[in-house]
């Protein structure tokens, strides 16, 4: 017998007694991601030498970014902040990350860096506006998705507090992406200093209001517990319990492991492609000192298990959506408002690319270029006009004298015809 289905009012059936197949859906939509895959762009910022490629190349376990010792040795300083793009493919068991991650080298590197966060604000509005672009084409099959997922803003382990420069990026950052602050090369750092250094970083982001990205505490009560059978938990070890735990448990421990992310940030790093063998013949990537060897996978020595899981193992998708759904939601809204108050003329645009033009140091600099070439050439020009000028007086003073020789010639040869004819009268 089918059930009587009321247009008018909604009503919750349960149909565990007879399954028609609903329940398949989220097999269903994984096989969909599976086959699909995914997109992860990550943008990382600091200054030179804090081990950004380093830690790209340990996180995912492979050479992205090859490093070179003499990249900023022997080359000039540049003057400008401007984007690298390092694309690649990962895969693991099946799955295929298409990963886009965003270098910001120039950053932060000049005596002036005024203003140097200009082209990578710009950067995140940029892909914020191509997306939206390209929704509002008739074809959509192909989208090309670079809107900044995560930002790894690395701070240098000074010890003492934030610069001016660090603060002001953060917060623009913050209001446009998922901003991670992280201490680069903490082992450079005693741990009672990580600590104070760790506290005087969380008061200045609470009191300038920088948001950073937090996981989530609350989670779902239909959670299914069979999604973390045999697979790892959330700082990568393997479940040794081949039985499902219950919801109640799983959120527990997701809630649980979140509050210890949170109350881990700002994340303390260390950052190496060395592997050594430990006495107990354990091999470890890591760092050999004098006095011992620092893990990078321990977390009694830092913490980039816990940035690792935040990153990829347990926060990825919360990424995903929170870019989706906060930040490229608020920029659209943004543009939709000003476009209803009138600004469909493009007025907006010509006023965004004045300020752009004005604002952003790369063009600065070429404007001061321009400027002063355009006034060597008008110099020269100037120059080459009195030259002329010149020139036409002396023409003009000669023509006069060879004007006055003429005459005086042609008054001469008047007398002599006066004299020849008055001879032959």
């Amino acid at each position: 017998m089918t059930p009587h289905l009321d247009s008018t009012n909604s009503q919750n059936i349960n149909l565990d007694s007879t399954e028609v197949g609903i329940s398949n859906l989220p097999n269903q939509r994984y096989k969909i991601v599976s086959d699909q895959g995914g997109i992860f762009n990550l943008m990382v910022c600091g200054e030179s030498g804090v081990g950004k490629s380093t830690f790209i190349n340990t996180l995912f376990q492979t050479t992205l970014e090859p490093l070179d010792p003499h990249k900023y040795r022997n080359g000039p300083i540049k003057k400008t902040v401007h984007i690298d793009i390092i694309r690649a493919i990962l895969k693991e068991k099946n799955f295929k990350l298409r990963l886009n991650i965003i270098d910001t080298p120039g950053f932060a590197d000049n005596i002036n860096n005024n203003k140097s966060w200009q082209p990578i604000i710009e950067f995140i509005d940029e892909q914020h506006e191509s997306y939206m672009r390209q929704e509002q084409q008739p074809l959509r099959d192909i989208k090309f998705d670079l809107r900044i997922h995560a930002v790894l803003y690395f701070i240098r382990p000074t010890g003492h507090s934030l610069k001016p420069i660090d603060i002001e990026t953060m917060k623009r950052i913050s209001t446009r992406a998922n901003l991670i602050p992280i201490i680069a090369k903490s082992d450079t750092l005693t741990k009672n200093e990580l600590i104070k250094f760790k506290n005087r970083i969380r008061q200045i982001i609470e009191t300038q209001q920088i948001r950073i990205f937090t996981p989530p505490l609350e989670y779902d009560g239909d959670l299914n517990p069979k999604q973390n059978t045999n697979t790892p938990n959330e700082l990568g070890e393997d479940n040794q319990d081949s039985k499902a735990p219950n919801t109640s448990d799983v959120n527990a421990a997701a809630i649980e492991h979140a509050r210890q992310l949170i109350e881990s940030m700002p994340f303390a790093i260390i950052s190496s492609e060395n592997q050594f063998q430990t006495e107990d013949g354990r091999n470890i990537i890591g760092r050999k000192y004098p006095w011992g060897v620092v893990e990078v996978e321990n977390d009694e020595h830092c913490d980039f298990r816990k940035l690792r899981s935040l990153l990829l193992r347990t926060n990825l998708l919360d990424l995903i959506l929170n870019t989706e759904e906060l930040h490229y939601e608020a920029y659209r809204k943004l543009k939709l408002e000003k476009k209803e108050n009138g600004d469909e003329n493009g007025s907006d645009e010509m006023s965004k690319y004045k300020r752009t033009i004005s604002n952003n140091p790369k063009f600065k600099e070429e404007e001061i270029a321009l400027k002063k070439y355009f006034t060597e050439q008008v110099k020269a020009e100037e120059q080459r006009f009195r030259q002329w000028e010149q020139n036409i007086v002396n023409e003009r003073v000669r023509l006069n004298a060879d004007l006055e020789d003429i005459q005086k010639k042609v008054g001469k040869l008047e007398d002599q015809i006066k004299a020849l004819q008055l001879k032959k009268r």
